[in-house]
């Protein structure tokens, strides 16, 4: 218990460290939960850890998410009530890409989806600054059945993206929602948590087993996230689908600016 608890837990990181890698899971689960992203945050401050090698700075990094999106996805759920059926179905979908995902990331040249992901960015950016009234009222498409096939068409898809890669997969699922099945803002960001925390789930299946996680550093992470991912969901209850849309062109922003730097630079 004793080791549990001290340098058996955290290793050499110092409690400087650790306040920073807290604040950056606060800071991380608040955007992560108003309209996801917040990996932008987190991971850099990970990645710059002493002893951790990137796929435990990955896998460490998952421990975090998946605290602040159970949090945020239940506060959202209170208020927002998707259909949990619906939901339990699109979560698997979800869980079952990014498990997919992670499988073949080794075999797949993740150098060339950055490009396409860049892409996709700046696609998501310009339709969310040029249309605005997008989001901003429910405005449902298809029947019942359709926007479940079609939601599952989606929660598989950018499931596996985020296996294989993962950046910006919340903005993408909450993207997807609004602009192919007509969701607003608000109401995407809800179902979104849900998904993003089934992707968690199914990465952290694979890192566990193989030791990847550094369980210290996670659980601040985690803690943080918590923090953050309640704060920010209550935030984005109360203010609404224009201010989640405000928070998606900052991020998006933010993640196609950091993308296209570590593209030029080879990474």
């Amino acid at each position: 218990m004793e080791a549990f608890l001290g340098a058996g837990l955290f290793g050499d990181v110092s409690p400087w460290l650790l306040a920073l890698v807290f604040a950056a899971g606060l800071a991380a689960g608040w955007v992560d939960a108003v309209v996801g992203g917040g990996g932008l945050i987190q991971l850099p401050v990970v990645l710059m850890l002493p002893g951790l090698s990137p796929l435990q700075a990955v896998a460490t990094n998952k421990v975090g998410s998946v605290f602040g999106t159970t949090v945020s996805a239940a506060t959202y759920a209170r208020r927002v009530r998707p259909d949990p059926r619906q939901m339990a179905l699109l979560g698997t979908g979800a869980l079952a890409g990014a498990v997919l995902g992670a499988l073949v990331a080794s075999s797949l040249p993740k150098q060339l989806f950055t490009p396409i992901v860049i892409a996709a960015l700046a696609a998501v950016l310009l339709v969310t600054v040029l249309k605005p009234s997008l989001g901003q009222v429910e405005a449902l498409r298809h029947s019942h059945r359709g926007r479940t096939a079609r939601g599952l068409a989606i929660a598989l898809g950018i499931g596996f993206y985020d296996g294989v890669l993962g950046p910006g997969t919340g903005s993408f699922f909450v993207m997807a929602l609004v602009g192919w099945l007509g969701f607003s803002f608000l109401n995407a960001s809800a179902r979104a948590k849900i998904l993003n925390w089934a992707t968690n789930v199914g990465a952290l299946l694979l890192f566990i087993p193989t030791g990847a996680v550094h369980w210290g550093i996670g659980l601040t992470l985690a803690a943080g996230n918590m923090i953050g991912a309640r704060i920010g969901a209550r935030t984005a209850l109360a203010r609404g689908s224009g201010f989640v849309r405000i928070v998606m062109i900052v991020v998006v922003s933010a993640l196609l600016v950091s993308l296209t730097l570590q593209y030029a630079r080879g990474g």
